[in-house]
């Protein structure tokens, strides 16, 4: 199955910094709870600094975000930032395999708009970006969890990465580091961790600058989340993919490790030769930096139907790929159906990235298929 898109050959990216655009939302509430914690009240400075609308709630609960119109009230929701503490459940870490040994949030929600959007059907209510304002409890409760997890801890091929704690599942850290700092102060936090651990995110944003600089001591993975040129109108609210590059290499170039997180992989018109012109030039964007130490993670597109139903009605005109008819129908782990690529595209789809990342990016790590 192909996605048709009238499109000219992709021509080289051009690796480049340049000022970025940071989210600015136009609500920011904040719970009574959050301001007990100093990193909350850190928060809402940042906000006021910005000469954003802060208001204080007089109660712990968010309330007045959703409306009949679904559109509407995702409209309302992603431009809306909620200073918040994470509850007691969120201290109980989940495993994330194929990425990490376990998650932790530092938020749920993110200011993108992107039209395959995972967390649809997966966060409960109006997409709101919410903050955690009790960080120390946070940061302070991962150390429970060193040297256990089902993925890098018990990987013979990933045991140097340590006990790898993901803190980008239900966000995107770096597109809401301008307003919060959280991500600054993880980075912080297993960089000053005498232990073997890593801390992993992946992110669509550029606004590298408060991480250059950071003493991370090469226990931060950064991860860039990228696609094919021809699926960037999916991607809207991200950085331009020239600019992730550049921070790429910006930030390989500070010592961390790096990682490319192609995701979705589509079968975009001429797809062989879209995904080779990306890793052309993320190439391209690592070639000043001696051994970049570089990881690459390849996660082809599928839908469940509650995130379909979700994402039709936030993008009523999107042309997603979404056709059950065009997909393999599977069951999850936990009984639930999700729709993939049929076996045969997808074996060809992978064998080619495989290919091609060896041509291009010869030192990089394919860390999983999925």
């Amino acid at each position: 199955m192909t996605l048709h898109i009238t499109e000219e050959a992709p021509s080289p990216i051009v690796v480049r910094r340049r000022p970025t655009r940071l989210w600015r939302p136009r609500r920011v509430l904040v719970t009574p709870a959050a301001l007990d914690h100093a990193h909350g009240r850190q928060i809402v400075a940042r906000a006021e600094d910005l000469g954003l609308p802060v208001e204080r709630l007089k109660s712990n609960r968010l309330t007045g975000l959703r409306d009949e119109n679904p559109r509407r009230a995702y409209t309302q929701a992603k431009s809306t930032l909620a200073v918040v503490t994470a509850p007691p459940t969120k201290l109980k870490l989940q495993p994330i395999p194929p990425s990490a040994d376990w998650r932790f949030d530092l938020a749920e929600g993110c200011p993108a708009h992107c039209q395959y959007c995972y967390l649809a059907g997966s966060l409960s209510g109006p997409p709101v970006t919410r903050v955690y304002a009790n960080l120390d409890a946070i940061l302070g409760n991962l150390e429970n969890y060193l040297g256990q997890g089902g993925v890098t801890s018990a990987s013979q091929t990933r045991a140097a990465e340590g006990t790898t704690f993901e803190a980008s599942c239900y966000t995107d850290p770096l597109g809401i580091e301008h307003l919060t700092g959280s991500l600054s102060a993880a980075i912080r936090y297993f960089g000053a961790w005498e232990a073997p651990v890593q801390l992993r995110f992946t992110t669509k944003f550029a606004a590298l600058e408060p991480l250059l600089g950071l003493p991370h001591r090469g226990r931060t993975r950064v991860r860039f989340s990228v696609n094919a040129a021809a699926a960037a109108h999916y991607e809207g609210g991200t950085a331009p993919l020239a600019d992730r590059l550049a921070a790429m290499g910006a930030l390989a170039g500070a010592g961390y490790p790096i990682g490319l997180t192609i995701a979705p992989i589509l079968p975009v018109e001429d797809w062989r030769e879209a995904y080779d012109a990306l890793l052309r030039d993320a190439a391209e964007a690592l070639a000043d930096v001696r051994e970049p130490d570089l990881t690459v993670e390849l996660i082809t597109h599928r839908f469940t139907p509650g995130s379909k139903t979700v994402l039709e009605g936030w993008y009523p005109g999107s042309d997603l790929p979404m056709r059950e008819a065009e997909r393999t129908r599977k069951l999850t782990k936990f009984g639930s159906v999700k729709y993939v690529f049929p076996g045969d595209l997808m074996k060809t789809m992978r064998a080619h990235l495989t290919e091609r990342i060896a041509v291009r990016l010869p030192t990089a790590r394919i860390l999983y298929w999925t």
